[in-house]
């Protein structure tokens, strides 16, 4: 694998992660809730990591080639967009100390749901289903699939954790002094969720 095939990857890569979607929603709704945005991003990324693994161990083209169970993934990934969007909607994060220290003493809470968002995440199977073995190089002298696999996978989680970071600091910093804005922001991500997951379960009923 060549610098060329990596910067190539790297760049398709940073303008899928850079597209709004349920990980941003939960970076934002972290960043607003105040001292959870690092956890939250550790859990995204920890979901990442287990697609890499999964990937580097080969399952993820067994799971290609199962339409079956790639169905079943994105339909349960789907789900749970529309069910994290409605709850978004329901109780949209509104920057106050008091959610901070809660979000605070509940890390765990925090770190585990952002990896669940990010393992069901439907762009996210899209990425090292479809994506990311088009980057793969055989041939002598190549190292091999599985390492390039992890390479591209570790690289993914990389820009996943810089970008993510960037966005809920930075709704904490411009939304944290004005509720009305963060809210509005909030249910737009929510319903943009819920939209997402609405479509993807209509699309696989059809």
């Amino acid at each position: 694998m060549d610098s060329g095939t990596l910067l190539s990857f790297l760049a398709l890569d940073l303008l899928l992660v850079c597209v709004p979607g349920a990980d941003w929603a939960y970076a934002i709704s972290a960043g607003l809730r105040g001292g959870s945005v690092a956890r939250a991003v550790g859990g995204l990324v920890s979901g990442y990591a287990l697609h890499t693994v999964l990937a580097t161990a080969g399952l993820a083209v067994l799971v290609a080639r199962s339409p079956t169970l790639l169905t079943a993934l994105t339909v349960a990934g789907a789900a749970y967009l529309v069910w994290l969007g409605w709850s978004v909607l329901r109780r949209p994060a509104v920057p106050s100390r008091a959610a901070g220290s809660a979000a605070g003493s509940d890390g765990g809470r925090v770190f585990l749901r952002g990896a669940v968002i990010s393992g069901l995440n439907p762009k996210g199977l899209l990425l090292y289903l479809s994506v990311l073995p088009q980057f793969l190089v055989t041939g002598d002298g190549r190292l091999p699939v599985p390492a390039q696999t992890a390479a591209l996978g570790l690289l993914h989680m990389a820009c996943c954790a810089a970008v993510y970071l960037t966005v809920g600091l930075g709704a904490r910093a411009v939304l944290g002094a004005r509720p009305a804005a963060a809210r509005a922001v909030t249910r737009t991500s929510g319903a943009a969720m819920l939209g997402m997951g609405a479509f993807l379960l209509v699309q696989h009923a059809l």
